[in-house]
């Protein structure tokens, strides 16, 4: 299990009155964006993994998480602890934490051990319950008063408010997935030293600011699954295919995920690059990454379920639910005297072979779709 070496101690609130000005405040600390979540306990049960879709959902991530049996804890808390890394959050703060028993008060000290982060417990009385003094003596903690620390109510900062999405509910037609389909099958290991693919003039298609950030924001709203967000994310800035994507392993990945190689060791596409990686997409890399270290498989494939999952989307059908696309077959225009509004049909996924070393080798199948733009490297 990855662990933190040296933790800050956790620091134990005492609100004695209950005051809801210093609930208030906490919840208004929460700033997911700035590092600082503040959680709130669902009432009526003692469940640890209700707990950690607490933290997943301060995350700002889908709950209940699927592909796992309702019972399994260690991948809920795993997942929390990946994307506390990733979006390097350093402050958690637990309301009603009196109410918590040993087994929730333990998996949020792993969680602690696993991440570094901050942890405060508000409890709710004058004195230190029981169950939180036992649980925290071996290790000490320090004490703190709601009047110091959560002393009134914030105003929201503009990090929390909701950004103005221009891009909010359209479909985003998407260059680089016209070649995410892929039928030749999966590719050897390659322990290659990777060029960058700029050097090697391959550019994958460019994006506007306004797109990226969109793309970003329903990756991180869409799942809880790293592996599944970072494979769509990387698919996006290099244009890869499944094939290629199957390739990357947690070596492949360049501390701080500033860089990914993709791998062709057959030499069937453009050859073995390493592309670089935009901010937006650099937290899904390090999630997966992080989630792959917690679980203690860091051998296999990047993209692919570190714990045993069942009933995940494949990388298209998860792309559809984020309402990303390749660019699809032109429409007939309406007859006359019809309606110009027409349902969206299903997607349509071209088996593309613009970046393949030698495209006649490979048997095309648009259906209609546009093909996309030039890798900018020269066939031989």
């Amino acid at each position: 299990m990855m662990t933190c070496p040296d933790p800050p101690p956790v620091t134990v609130v005492l609100d004695p009155f209950d005051d809801a000005l210093h609930t208030r405040a906490a919840l208004a600390a929460h700033d997911p964006a700035a590092g600082r979540l503040t959680i709130h306990p669902t009432p009526g049960t003692d469940s640890t993994v209700c707990l950690a879709y607490d933290v997943l959902a301060a995350l700002g991530k889908p709950i209940p998480v699927s592909g796992y049996p309702g019972r399994a804890a260690e991948p809920p808390w795993a997942l929390a602890a990946a994307w506390i890394l990733a979006m390097s959050t350093t402050h958690l703060t637990v309301l009603r934490a009196h109410l918590l028993d040993t087994r929730r008060l333990q998996d949020l000290l792993d969680l602690r051990s696993r991440t570094g982060v901050r942890l405060a417990l508000v409890c709710h009385r004058g004195t230190v319950p029981a169950p939180v003094e036992r649980m925290l003596a071996p290790a000490g903690y320090q004490l703190a008063h709601a009047c110091a620390v959560l002393p009134g109510s914030q105003k929201p900062s503009l990090s929390q408010l909701p950004p103005y999405r221009p891009l909010a509910g359209r479909w985003l037609p998407l260059s680089a997935l016209t070649t995410l389909v892929a039928h030749d099958g999966r590719d050897q290991r390659c322990r290659c030293t990777a060029p960058i693919a700029r050097a090697r003039g391959f550019h994958p298609p460019q994006m506007r600011a306004s797109v990226s950030e969109e793309i970003a924001h329903r990756l991180h709203a869409a799942t809880a699954h790293p592996h599944l967000a970072a494979e769509l994310a990387t698919a996006v800035l290099t244009a890869a295919s499944t094939t290629q994507l199957a390739t990357v392993h947690l070596g492949d990945l360049t501390p701080g995920a500033t860089a990914i190689t993709l791998h062709d060791p057959g030499g069937l596409r453009q050859g073995c690059l390493t592309h670089q990686v935009p901010s937006w997409a650099r937290p899904f890399l390090l999630a997966a990454a992080y989630l792959r270290g917690i679980a203690g498989v860091p051998d296999e494939p990047l993209f692919t379920p570190p714990f045993p999952a069942s009933g995940l989307p494949s990388v298209t059908r998860f792309a559809e639910t984020c309402k990303l696309r390749p660019p699809q077959p032109r429409r007939s225009r309406p007859a006359v005297g019809t309606r110009r509004s027409q349902p969206p049909g299903k997607t349509v996924w071209p088996l593309s072979a613009a970046h393949y070393h030698y495209p006649w080798a490979v048997t095309e199948d648009m259906r209609g779709c546009p093909p996309p733009p030039s890798p900018g490297r020269r066939r031989t």
